[in-house]
């Protein structure tokens, strides 16, 4: 899925952190700025893609509105995020990485990796699969 024409072709990428883990993000935005490969916006609408790093696996229905908020699209039909549940967890604790075309909300690449423990590593998680993502592209 890496190989996906909109992400060779992408330069910015928006980092949307939904772990409630302030570490985990920090982690991960180090890891994407030590690859170089795409420049980080400042919000989704000036972006190329979204990364998407979450306890839950992406369902699809991501969308940037106009004023800048989030919210969901199901049977057709837009639902604004009032209140955003930014912490909900997967039973497994594992984390997802969901590269989406912020324009459609389709989804172009996703991986998974267990969040924490002595082996991986508290925060590294999204670190670790923007590697993944890494070393799928080349």
């Amino acid at each position: 899925m890496a190989k996906s024409p909109k992400i060779a072709a992408a330069k910015t990428v928006y980092f949307d952190n939904r772990t409630a883990d302030d570490a985990v993000g920090a982690e991960t935005v180090a890891k994407l700025k030590k690859w170089g490969r795409f420049q980080l916006a400042a919000s989704a609408k000036a972006a190329d893609l979204v990364f998407l790093l979450t306890a839950d696996p992406y369902k699809g229905g991501y969308v940037m509105l106009a004023d800048g908020s989030t919210g969901t699209v199901e049977d057709g039909h837009v639902q604004k995020s009032e209140v955003p549940n930014w912490n909900v967890q997967a039973p497994a604790r594992d984390a997802y990485l969901s590269v989406i075309d912020p324009k459609t909300g389709a989804l172009l690449w996703s991986a998974s990796h267990i969040w924490g423990g002595v082996l991986t590593g508290k925060n590294s998680v999204g670190a670790r699969l923007v590697g993944e993502l890494e070393k799928d592209m080349k």
